[in-house]
């Protein structure tokens, strides 16, 4: 395991949210050398960076870096930095003394990021090395001893320690060698002479000059170095400074003078001429830029140049003389290329989370995000801003690092895209910048449940209906997307007359449309509720409930059922008696008949639809009361049929019939008579017959009078002051049939005609009624029946009210459970 040292600088921003966030910048430096072999393991990043083994897959953890090149990947299974490819830290540092590989770690759920620096060592893999293998040196032979020629310096790609140390010379007679350190650490080889050249003895010295570096076993390079020892000639020129240095603004335009040397030669003649040029180890890169003037040693501008790429360019500068032989000499000259705000700066995005849900919390971590600009000093400072109008925020971190993160609420339904402007610009005069755009995507919560279009609806069905017919279609919509948008519907469990309601109907549970299960019968089922629940598909689901009221619409399906008279035992006849001396209007009989529709359909209306004789008897149409039309007369048979037709008045109409036999007698004692006939025979009648019938009478009405009496206490007592008198059916305690009508008749003296109860299967309703009365009518009778519904009561009471003007009548209707 290689070194590792960690420095962390921890800055953490915690939220709450349906997922955790948070942002961990902090830094762990390894250091390996370079030219590792590829699968090599750098250090345990689980272990150091205090993550769980397990997560690393299944939080995705990446690994970037700043160059975009990628020379490190992880073993997931073992947590390990591995190397991934060749590391030559020549070619990524050059000749600094730090090289340093800055990696990012970004890490999801929740959202991480690290900062891992590789510091990557030197290893003594490079030899020194000369740009010019060979090297021609021209001397003259006059030249006194102690005189010094600087040679070309080695380059070594490696640093350190395992740069060029030392320089050797071959051993020879004549010349040593020393070596110069320039202010920058640079060594540069120069010759001296020990002892003086003689041409005639040796024209050409043939020396080898060897570089060796420092490293651990040391490596060397060497190079060729000819002195041709001239005859004539024997002052070369002199540069005024060893080392000339300038600086240039790297958008200086071709042909821009940087710098000027000079050199003096103190001959005379063509041995004094001077000309500039370039020493032979010059590079070619140096050569594309700089260019000298040969007889001014004026440098000047030959390229573009940049600052970014090559800070400093140094170069040496040779001056020859036009003599024979040739002298020359050599200055060094240093060039600084000054930085020029020619860079902007540039965005670089980590990490950005997308889709981000939309119930993240403030403070939610949504990007990770640096700053950089190739620029130096002041040029390269960048800030980083955010545009408005958008709920997120830019929070700094190390190192021109930050993290976007939320600043609000979010909210899918009202936008799911949000376009983030980011804006870098740096201090540079002018400023330049750089703009990008973020397109940050919401995801949907299930945050809305569905809502229908209208929370009561009413729908309307007509009785009778077949089975499978669509009663209504209801919808609601949700706000949400995807998933959390679909609905279904289902209906909500209730009773309808203690029967669940998924009896009655059923919905589809996709379009909401709502079908009956079977026919309605409007006198049973009158109107019903529906409870609809819409449900999302989200986790957890949402929902919302609307109620659908239905009405059953009355047809006209039942006929009027005869309630009297009673053919019980008697197939479809009635019998009745009449006596012979019954006068016009006598009440032979009532006809009573219900419907059990309502309002128009149960509107009941009595025709006579044959009759023996039909100028005999008349039916009334609206009460269906009997009467004589005219006085019996002898020759009238003594046997009379009447069929009466019973109408309602729907439409479709329905009909019934019923037929009564009246059979004509003689001293047939008149059971009821009309009270005006009475007072038109009372003075003729007379003996003890009459008596007796008056005495009858005056018993039964007083009865009658004192049991209404008694009724009217205990109603009065009940009733808390009530004045009228009642008789409640259900207060009867021989009255076990529910489905009976009370019929009574009285005459107008006060007693009794007749009372009867009749049953029916028609008559059964969900109310009961009371009848509270003043026996003071003109007419002698009536009849108190249960009709099918509130409106028909009412219908009856206006026939009633016609029909006996001076009486007072009172009903009141009480609830009572079936």
């Amino acid at each position: 395991m290689w070194t590792k040292v960690c420095s962390w600088q921890l800055f953490v921003w915690w939220c709450h949210s349906s997922f955790f966030w948070s942002t961990i910048d902090g830094q762990t430096r390894y250091s390996i050398p370079e030219e590792l072999k590829q699968g090599a393991t750098v250090g345990n990043l689980a272990k150091d960076l205090g993550l769980v083994l397990s997560d690393l897959d299944k939080r995705k953890l990446r690994i970037a870096s700043q160059d975009g090149k990628q020379y490190f990947g992880l073993n997931s299974r073992k947590g390990d930095l591995i190397v991934t490819d060749r590391i030559d830290r020549e070619e990524l540092c050059r000749h600094k003394l730090s090289c340093v590989l800055p990696l990012e770690l970004v890490i999801d759920g929740p959202l991480q990021l690290f900062r891992v620096e590789i510091e990557i060592q030197d290893t003594n893999d490079n030899s020194p090395s000369f740009v010019s293998k060979e090297k021609v040196l021209k001397i003259a032979e006059l030249v006194n001893t102690g005189a010094k020629f600087p040679l070309e310096s080695a380059q070594d790609p490696d640093v350190g320690s395992n740069s060029v140390r030392s320089y050797i010379i071959s051993k020879n007679e004549h010349f040593k060698m020393t070596v110069k350190t320039h202010k920058d650490g640079r060594k540069i080889p120069e010759l001296v002479l020990e002892k003086a050249l003689d041409r005639e003895k040796q024209s050409i010295h043939n020396l080898i000059l060897t570089a060796v570096d420092g490293g651990d076993p040391a490596r060397s390079g060497t190079a060729q170095i000819t002195i041709i020892v001239l005859d004539n000639n024997d002052n070369a020129p002199q540069f005024e400074k060893n080392v000339y240095e300038a600086n240039v603004s790297e958008k200086a335009t071709i042909g821009t003078e940087i710098v000027s040397v000079k050199a003096t030669d103190i001959d005379e003649g063509l041995n004094g001429e001077i000309e500039y040029i370039f020493a032979d180890q010059t590079t070619d890169h140096t050569l594309s830029l700089f260019d000298i003037k040969p007889t001014t040693g004026v440098i000047v501008v030959k390229g573009l140049l940049d600052h970014e790429s090559h800070a400093i360019h140094r170069f040496d500068i040779t001056a020859k003389d036009k003599g024979n032989p040739e002298m020359d000499g050599h200055c060094s000259v240093e060039i600084k290329i000054v930085d020029v705000n020619d860079n902007a700066p540039e965005i670089i995005v980590k990490s950005l989370t997308s889709p981000v849900p939309e119930d993240s919390a403030v403070g939610t971590v949504i990007a990770l995000i640096s700053a950089r600009d190739l620029d130096s000093g002041e040029n390269g400072k960048v800030t980083l801003t955010l545009s408005s109008g958008s709920p997120f925020k830019l929070n700094p971190s190390v190192s021109s690092h930050y993290s976007l993160v939320t600043s609000g609420p979010l909210d899918r339904e009202k936008s799911a895209l949000y376009r983030v402007k980011l804006r870098a610009f740096d201090n540079g005069r002018p400023a330049l910048s750089e703009e990008k755009i973020l397109e940050v995507v919401l995801s949907d919560v299930n945050d809305n449940p569905p809502v229908f279009s209208h929370p009561t609806y009413v729908t309307y069905v007509q009785e009778n209906c077949p089975p499978g017919r669509i009663l209504y279609s209801v919808s609601a919509s949700d706000l949400d997307f995807g998933e959390n948008a679909k609905v279904s519907y289902s209906i909500l469990d209730s009773k309808v007359q203690d029967v669940s309601v998924s009896s009655y109907v059923y919905i589809n549970s996709e379009n909401g449309s709502i079908y009956s299960m079977h026919s309605f019968d409007y006198e049973k089922l009158k109107v019903f509720q529906i409870m609809v629940q819409a449900k999302d598909q989200g986790s957890p689901s949402l929902s919302s409930n609307a109620t659908v009221h239905v009405f059953i619409l009355d047809q006209n399906d039942n006929a009027p059922a005869v309630i009297y008279p009673s053919s019980a035992g008697l197939g479809s006849l009635s019998l009745q008696r009449l006596p012979r001396t019954a006068k016009a209007g006598y009440l032979v009989t009532k006809v009573t008949a219900v419907d059990a529709d309502s309002g128009h359909n149960a509107w009941i209306s009595y025709k006579v639809a044959e009759a023996t004789d039909a100028s005999l008897f008349s039916v009334n149409q609206y009460t269906g009361e009997v009467r004589t039309k005219r006085a019996v007369a002898e020759q009238d048979d003594s046997s009379q049929r009447l069929l009466i037709e019973i109408r309602d008045d729907g439409e479709p109409v329905q009909s019934a019939t019923v037929t009564v036999s009246i059979l004509l007698e003689d001293g047939l004692h008149e059971p009821i008579q009309d009270i005006r006939h009475k007072a038109a025979e009372s003075g003729v009648k007379t003996g003890r017959l009459a008596l007796y019938l008056i005495l009858s009478l005056a018993s039964v009405s007083v009865l009658s009078l004192v049991t209404f009496l008694i009724l009217a206490v205990k109603c009065v007592k009940s009733s808390a002051g009530s004045a009228s008198c009642c008789v409640r059916r259900s207060d009867c305690d021989d009255y076990k049939n529910p489905n009976r009508n009370l019929q009574i008749q009285l005459n107008t003296d006060g007693p009794i005609k007749y009372v009867e109860v009749l049953g029916g299967d028609m008559m059964s309703q969900s109310q009961s009624f009371r009848s509270c009365m003043s026996p003071m009518s003109e007419y002698s009778d009536f009849t108190l029946i249960k009709p099918s519904s509130t409106s028909d009561f009412k219908e009856v009471i206006s026939v009633l009210d016609a029909s006996l003007p001076d009486s007072t009548w009172t009903f009141e209707s009480q609830q009572v459970r079936q």
